[in-house]
């Protein structure tokens, strides 16, 4: 039980680490909380300091879940303290739980208020982890969604529901056998749930037409996204 606590505590506080906060502070000598949309994500980062620095904010919040699931989970010994019902071994699912704890401290990160990113990065090291093929095929829908669209969140959401929808697809349409799959399917729609539910703000303007559009990565303009709603003037 001892180990299993010291795993979760570490994974949450790794996945704490403020990286865009740190860096900003570090290397421009600005709080990126005031800048912006205020969050602590790369895509604001982005925004505020460059693509530069963007990226190298995106590389740490994706290391930093890879970081938990693949080596501070290795410091659980023992048996699990429940009854392991999954298809998986203990460490396996000793991995997952890593893995959460890490986008949760993202998420909520004890090192800037409990307001951090919104997890799509800690979440893609995670599921890259886990199951690398429907992690890629979601990322690559989110490159595609983004240069027909401008838009980061709208490619974030549709990375979100491609994860459980090609894990979905690839067992009972194709017939691929994916190790662990019943279990790993109600992960992946969990997981899609919260960072869609992490994004609500963002959907929100997207239907008014307010989201901020990255204007250098819309690259395919031939299709013009209309939004649903406009707020009356």
């Amino acid at each position: 039980m001892l180990s299993l606590v010291i795993v979760i505590v570490l994974s949450y506080l790794v996945g704490s680490f403020p990286t865009a906060l740190v860096f900003g502070k570090l290397f421009k000598g600005i709080d990126i909380r005031k800048y912006g949309s205020k969050n602590l994500g790369s895509t604001n980062t982005y925004r505020v300091l460059g693509w530069k620095m963007g990226a190298l904010v995106q590389v740490v919040d994706i290391l930093k879940s890879a970081a938990a699931t693949l080596l501070i989970s290795k410091l659980f010994y023992g048996a699990l303290p429940f009854e392991n019902r999954t298809p998986f071994e203990d460490i396996t699912v000793v991995q997952i739980i890593a893995g959460i704890s890490a986008i949760i401290g993202h998420v909520w990160t004890i090192f800037a208020g409990f307001k951090g990113g919104k997890g799509i990065n800690t979440a893609a090291g995670l599921l890259l982890s886990v199951a690398p093929v429907d992690a890629l095929i979601a990322i690559s829908i989110f490159i595609v969604v983004l240069v027909f669209s401008g838009y980061v969140s709208l490619g974030s959401i549709a990375a979100a529901f491609a994860f459980p929808s090609t894990m979905f697809i690839r067992e009972n349409l194709f017939k691929v056998e994916i190790d662990g799959y019943h279990t790993l399917i109600y992960f992946s729609i969990a997981v899609c749930i919260f960072l869609i539910y992490n994004h609500r703000a963002n959907i929100k303007r997207l239907m008014y037409g307010e989201e901020n559009r990255f204007e250098r990565w819309w690259k395919i303009r031939w299709i013009k996204i209309e939004a649903p709603f406009k707020r009356k003037k």
